[in-house]
């Protein structure tokens, strides 16, 4: 079977696998994730973030899990048995599969037969990939982006000085994971390009995690205590001022990254009290930070925001208001770029832009198929390799198929 663009197959729950997919989906990939049959002993099925948030259509549709899917096909394999492995090995077969993505915990893998070595040996250009918390060397130890963003320091290094360690806001690891591994299959393709050969790919949320941290392991080694590169709010660790500072109507975040920047700021009101020699350098400015800060919040917070924009707009420092969630997607710089689809009940959704935009994006207007149901594709995929109706309704009678 010929592909006009890419196949990639996903064994994929939660968010890490399925934003590293979703990435393939902007590019105009096709994408099959693949869930299992309902368990008897539980009351909900498939993946488990279908159930989680508000719930926006049927077939198990809540709000968590609309955004990540969009685009995508779904079926519903029982991949413990033997019919349904064979199922598997049929679907990449036959439709020539390019990717197989997965995020199961890799001590299931083979028991499930999504190991690499069964896989290759259906299809020996097949690009195979898996997240996971620690790596393959690590195969019965799950991943929890809070988990790992504990493990790795990330809460060491997040909140107020005096405060409780805490998590970012977004599910940066789940995130990064996702994205390293989208990076890295289009690595192994454009390797396949030239070799005709697939490659495994082992992506460790830990070992991406703790890649991100450039800026602050190294430091280490080079003299900086650790208190230094501990918690420190809203301010920058190097680069004194940069913090979010009071307004008379909110708050507006600032940073100052030189001496350059810093001899401007002051020769704007109402920071010119501020034009002291002690103060020139970014050193003198990390002498007693505290204080300095202090002494910009006081004059922040006499002015309106905008008063304070336009000061600094003026000088040309870096600059931004405090943008409540609710109206990120309402600024200008991002209409031309976010995503939508399209709910059962006819509802427009509103979805994050692309990381970057593409052509496949701009031909659809940037519009997405809603998330699918659970098993919404089984019989479609299905019947495309051949499986026939009676013997899917074999399968389904015999919970290889749901």
């Amino acid at each position: 079977m010929s592909n006009p663009r890419p196949v990639v197959l996903s064994v994929e729950q939660a968010l890490s696998m399925s934003y590293a997919t979703l990435r393939f989906v902007h590019l105009g990939w096709r994408v099959i994730r693949i869930e299992p049959t309902p368990s008897p002993n539980l009351r909900t099925r498939g993946d488990p973030n279908r159930h989680i948030g508000r719930k926006v259509a049927e077939g198990d549709r809540h709000s968590y899990f609309v955004g990540p899917n969009t685009g995508k096909e779904a079926i519903a394999l029982n991949l413990k048995e033997p019919d349904g492995q064979a199922l598997l090995a049929r679907l990449i077969r036959e439709l020539g599969a390019d990717v197989f993505c997965t995020n199961t915990m890799p001590a299931r893998h083979a028991s499930l037969g999504i190991d690499y070595a069964s896989l290759r040996a259906v299809r020996p250009e097949l690009v195979w990939c898996c997240i996971s918390a620690l790596g393959l060397a690590y195969p019965n130890v799950p991943g929890y982006d809070p988990v790992l963003q504990a493990q790795c320091g990330y809460m060491d290094v997040t909140g107020n000085p005096d405060g409780p360690p805490m998590q970012n806001g977004p599910p940066i690891i789940d995130l990064k994971a996702g994205d390293e591994a989208f990076a890295q299959v289009l690595h192994a393709l454009l390797e396949r390009h030239h070799t005709g050969a697939g490659r495994a790919i082992d992506v460790s949320m830990a070992q991406v995690a703790t890649s991100w941290l450039l800026t602050f392991l190294p430091m280490l080694d080079m003299g900086s205590p650790p208190e230094e590169l501990k918690r420190s709010g809203n301010e920058h660790r190097q680069f004194i001022p940069t913090n979010a500072y009071p307004t008379a109507d909110g708050f507006i975040y600032m940073a100052v990254g030189s001496d350059v920047q810093w001899q401007r700021l002051v020769a704007e009101e109402p920071f010119r009290v501020l034009a002291r020699p002690d103060l020139a350098t970014n050193e003198g400015r990390r002498h007693d930070k505290t204080a300095l800060h202090a002494a910009i919040a006081t004059l922040t917070s006499k002015h309106p925001a905008a008063d304070i924009a336009r000061a600094l707009r003026s000088a040309q420092i870096p600059h931004a208001p405090i943008t409540p969630i609710e109206r990120v997607m309402d600024q200008e710089f991002l209409k031309g770029a976010l995503l939508s689809t399209t709910a059962p009940d006819g509802r427009s959704i509103r979805l994050p832009p692309p990381a970057v935009s593409t052509e496949f994006l701009e031909a659809q207007n940037h519009q997405l198929g809603f998330a699918p149901a659970y098993g919404e594709h089984t019989d479609s995929v299905l019947g495309e390799v051949g499986v026939s109706a009676s013997e899917l309704t074999s399968l389904r009678e015999r919970g290889v198929v749901a």
